[in-house]
């Protein structure tokens, strides 16, 4: 049964690659054109509302029991593409990421050792027959990687404030080409005059994620629940895409200055947001 709630959940956002039609095997296709063609229009609120009721529930159910057949319908160049949500999936690789973020004793209130153990078993056995599986949909909590922003471009912003009760919209869509060509060439200027470090490993995992998809794919990076979590003003005025491309391009200049005062900007608009997570 779906979960109805109108709790906003305010901290997640998501970067998704929509996948053409065709680059699903049968019959898993003819499932998303049956449901491209239903105009279904699910809501990612829905899929986070959906998680925390199942967290409340008595025991607490970590990962959904059976794998979600929802997802995002978008058109590139007149071609459908979907973004499934493959929730049972991501609730996996999100459980794998809890023990690092949590001492135990947190982590055993929010879930108990015993489901915790259950759910890994359960991805391990999953695992083994299915290797080569990836998710389409990576999520953030309390801000956006700077390396998201790197495979878009400021004129590819797409940005509707709020509406009577719809919350305002703030994303970025790029084809799969392009996403690819811009992380690749930050990687390399990092390289150059950075060397080695977290951003440039960000860079790599998200490079070897993008090369999972059919080239014909849309990328998309979505504000998801962060916009309910900054001003409509400040997120009228976000341009962090922009920044960062700045700062990569000023440090292919070799001007060191610019880069700094780009990626400044970048960082204090973003940690206000960040410093939420840790509010009571």
């Amino acid at each position: 049964m779906a979960v109805v709630s109108s709790v906003i959940v305010p901290y997640a956002s998501y970067l998704r690659v929509y996948e053409p039609l065709a680059a699903f095997p049968e019959p898993e296709r003819g499932h998303w054109t049956r449901y491209a063609e239903s105009g279904r229009t699910p809501d990612a609120q829905d899929e986070l509302r959906r998680a925390l009721a199942d967290l409340v529930a008595v025991p607490p159910v970590a990962v959904p029991v059976h794998e979600s057949g929802e997802a995002f319908v978008a058109e590139a160049d007149g071609v459908v593409c979907v973004c499934p949500w493959r929730t049972r999936l991501r609730g996996w690789q999100a459980l794998e990421g809890l023990a690092g973020q949590f001492p135990e004793p947190v982590l055993d209130a929010l879930l108990p050792a015993v489901v915790r153990r259950e759910a890994e078993a359960d991805y391990a056995r999953w695992r083994e027959r299915n290797p080569d599986a990836r998710p389409w949909i990576l999520t953030s909590v309390w801000h956006i990687p700077v390396t998201w922003f790197t495979v878009f471009s400021d004129e590819e912003r797409e940005y509707a404030p709020s509406k009577g009760a719809s919350a305002p919209v703030l994303r970025y869509r790029t084809p799969m080409v392009q996403a690819r060509r811009r992380l690749a060439r930050a990687l390399r200027t990092l390289r150059e005059h950075i060397g080695e470090g977290p951003l440039t490993e960000g860079l790599v995992d998200v490079g070897r994620w993008l090369e999972e998809f059919h080239p014909r794919s849309l990328v998309e990076l979505d504000y998801g629940g962060l916009v309910h979590a900054v001003a409509p003003r400040s997120l009228e005025a976000d341009r962090s895409a922009a920044d960062v491309a700045e700062g990569i391009a000023a440090l292919r200049a070799g001007d060191e200055s610019v880069a700094r005062e780009a990626y400044s900007r970048f960082t204090e608009r973003w940690r206000p947001v960040k410093e939420r997570r840790m509010a009571n």
